[in-house]
């Protein structure tokens, strides 16, 4: 976790946009650490946005794709996985990392992925955006959810000019 080729994040205007943030419950100093990240990016960019809580990170993606067939412009998805003794871990992670991918292709809409899968608590402290922390992968989601709408705006905006302009 060098941190070394992270991208940029803020500076894009976000006005117009709908954003919902679907966060787990589990690890509640983590996902608040996450929550608050996304929150900074989404507010400095001017989205419109709104927080939902679900119980964990396997329920992400049902959220997630009834917030987008809502008419969410986008989702930022923040969950929290730490390994243990079992396979838990594994299955979990899969299918949050599976159903966030097939909601996004399925809805052809962005899900800023926050999912942090971790071996231990302090790997989350690190990228949490915390007092301290390495990283704010929950500003980089919602940037990654910003960035990727406007993108699909933009292309939507172009195939509806007439060529030449």
């Amino acid at each position: 976790m060098s941190g070394k080729g992270a991208p940029i994040v803020g500076g894009t205007d976000a006005t117009g946009l709908d954003i919902v943030v679907i966060a787990g419950t589990w690890h509640d100093v983590i996902t608040d650490g996450l929550i608050a990240g996304a929150e900074r990016t989404l507010e400095a960019a001017g989205a419109d946005w709104r927080l939902v809580r679900v119980p964990g990170s396997f329920e992400l993606p049902v959220a997630a794709k009834a917030a987008l067939d809502a008419g969410a412009d986008a989702v930022v998805a923040l969950g929290v996985i730490i390994r243990g003794g079992t396979p838990h871990f594994d299955f979990v992670s899969n299918a949050a990392t599976d159903g966030l991918t097939r909601v996004a292709l399925d809805t052809g809409k962005p899900v800023g992925f926050g999912v942090l899968t971790l071996d231990d608590e302090q790997q989350g402290i690190d990228r949490a955006g915390l007092p301290g922390s390495k990283e704010d992968k929950g500003a980089e989601a919602a940037d990654a959810a910003i960035r990727t709408a406007l993108v699909l705006r933009e292309l939507r905006e172009a195939r509806r000019r007439p060529a030449g302009f």
